[in-house]
């Protein structure tokens, strides 16, 4: 009679504990910008996703292909609550007004860091993972990474390489730009830090001897299309130093997808 007790005692725990961990495992998420939608479409269970950015099928989108056929929400409260998500994950989508409002009506919100390299972003899927109880996926993806880390190490050999983008212009240390090209074996010709205007005459007069371009297989109106990185005496100068020209995809966001930046680079370069 007391195995039968403890059988009962035993099933009905089960009974309980397994509700919670479907509760747990189909949590609500949404993501409010192209980046903070990487990580939901990469880690989230798919039947969990609620809503994406507008731009989440963008070509700049690394996961555009993910994000057919989810419903695509604006920034703003009414959308938010009418998705009723249990998480959000934003990285500059929305403001300190939405999150505290989401927050006063029991919605958590996920604040993505702006990683500078490898370790941030490293910390930023572990931080979404954890919030989706889904730490094995952020450890898989995450491996990944290291692989394609392995692969690049090295290859640049030390050469000075110079970034530029259509709208001219160029990253140099704290950005994710730098951390791919390091990671690749290359050093940074750029030496102010951040994002900067290029000194595009000192280009054209002294080529630099590798060049990495970015964004130029986008062809958006404005700067990007008829920016002065695509200036023709600009490319006669660098034609034949081009290393690399790294998709916008890959480059939008900081995210583990750098590492298949860094790789590119030094397959280029091998």
């Amino acid at each position: 009679m007391r195995a039968a007790l403890l059988a009962g005692l035993v099933a009905g725990l089960a009974a309980v504990a397994e509700p919670a961990a479907a509760r747990m495992a189909a949590e609500r998420v949404m993501s409010l910008d192209s980046c903070a939608d990487q990580y939901v479409l990469a880690l989230a269970a798919r039947e969990t996703i609620v809503g994406v950015s507008p731009r989440a099928n963008a070509p700049d989108s690394f996961l555009r292909a993910r994000a057919a056929g989810l419903p695509k929400r604006r920034t703003t409260l009414e959308a938010v609550l009418g998705a009723r998500p249990d998480l959000v994950v934003r990285q500059w989508g929305g403001d300190g007004r939405l999150t505290a409002a989401l927050a006063r009506r029991g919605v958590r919100t996920i604040s993505l860091g702006d990683a500078t390299n490898f370790e941030g972003v490293r910390t930023n899927v572990r931080r979404v993972a954890r919030a989706l109880n889904r730490g094995p996926e952020g450890e898989a993806l995450l491996a990944r990474m290291d692989a394609d880390l392995a692969k690049a190490a090295g290859a640049g050999r030390g050469q000075a390489a110079f970034y530029l983008t259509p709208g001219g212009y160029t990253a140099g240390p704290d950005t994710m730009i730098d951390a791919m090209l390091r990671a690749a074996g290359f050093t940074n010709a750029a030496t102010q830090p951040y994002f900067s205007p290029a000194p595009l005459e000192s280009l054209v007069l002294k080529p630099p001897k590798a060049v990495v371009l970015g964004f130029f297989d986008l062809t958006r109106a404005g700067a990007d299309r008829w920016g002065p990185g695509r200036h023709a005496a600009l490319r006669k100068a660098t034609r034949g130093r081009v290393v690399a020209s790294l998709p916008g995809a890959m480059l939008g966001c900081s995210a583990w997808f750098a590492a298949d930046g860094a790789r590119a680079l030094a397959e280029a370069a091998r």
